[in-house]
């Protein structure tokens, strides 16, 4: 996607000589911790996502354990729902199958101090919505943290187009190794599902998997799964995401919300990134 200008982007453009794509980097632009960047390399192109420990630390720390020992690698994508997601992560390919690890107690929820700040967008009801980084979510009022004994709110994910999920049986604390990108908004699965992560780029390569309950041979597959600060430095791509809590990100919101209308929310914007 092209990087998007704010006005306040643009005056210091005109004052300074700086060159445009320095100062993008400098006053709107991060770079993740490639600890928590995923490189997904399918047979239908790339995929790259940001997890994100803060929600969801005990599950981003299984990804990643998994990641580096390599067992995402070959797995398909077996059950892929087009209005819905595409799940992986099973060494069966069935959806019966698991790491050895123990299963994990479900992290649905996640404690949000004001270290944390939300790029907020608006009100849900009573509670707020935004961004934590590149998650979308849905959290209680800041202003509630004074009230609450750890001084923290309750914020969950939402699982917005790309976001990633841990799949997982009828036992809420049963997830293991499965996991899944959404393909398209499903509202119902937030607070019951663990969010950890979202797709940073490759939303049209999730798009793209071969649908089915199981989908048809050959099943579309993960070639490879590793972590970005694993990757040899001359096979590395450079990532830079636009910082939700940005100007240039405020003006995008603004522009969407006015193009969208009175059904907006946070799942009708698409966060800028750049991958070179």
């Amino acid at each position: 996607m092209k990087p998007v200008s704010s006005v306040a982007v643009l005056a210091l453009l005109a004052a300074s000589a700086l060159a445009p794509a320095a100062l993008a980097q400098t006053s709107d632009w991060r770079t993740p911790d490639p600890q928590n960047v995923l490189v997904v390399e399918t047979n239908k192109g790339r995929i790259i996502a940001e997890l994100n420990p803060l929600a969801a630390p005990n599950h981003v720390a299984r990804i990643r354990e998994l990641t580096q020992a390599g067992f995402y690698d070959g797995l398909t994508f077996f059950r892929v729902i087009d209005s819905f997601m595409a799940q992986t992560g099973d060494p069966n390919n069935t959806g019966t199958g698991g790491s050895d690890k123990p299963d994990m107690t479900a992290e649905f929820t996640f404690r949000r101090g004001l270290d944390a700040p939300l790029a907020a967008l608006g009100k849900a009801g009573s509670n707020e919505t935004g961004f934590v980084g590149a998650l979308p979510v849905t959290s209680q009022p800041a202003a509630l943290a004074v009230m609450t004994a750890d001084r923290k709110v309750a914020t969950w994910g939402n699982f917005c187009p790309g976001v990633l999920g841990m799949a997982r049986a009828s036992n809420p604390d049963s997830a293991n190794s499965q996991f899944f990108f959404m393909r398209q908004y499903y509202p119902t699965l937030d607070k019951t599902y663990t969010a950890f992560g979202r797709a940073l780029s490759g939303l049209d390569v999730i798009r793209s998997i071969k649908t089915g309950e199981p989908a048809p041979d050959p099943q579309d597959r993960m070639i490879s799964v590793r972590l970005l600060a694993d990757l040899p430095a001359d096979k590395r791509p450079s990532v830079q995401v636009m910082d939700t809590r940005s100007p240039a990100f405020a003006a995008l919101v603004a522009k969407r919300r006015a193009e969208v209308g009175p059904s907006f929310n946070n799942c009708d914007v698409d966060i800028p990134v750049q991958v070179k």
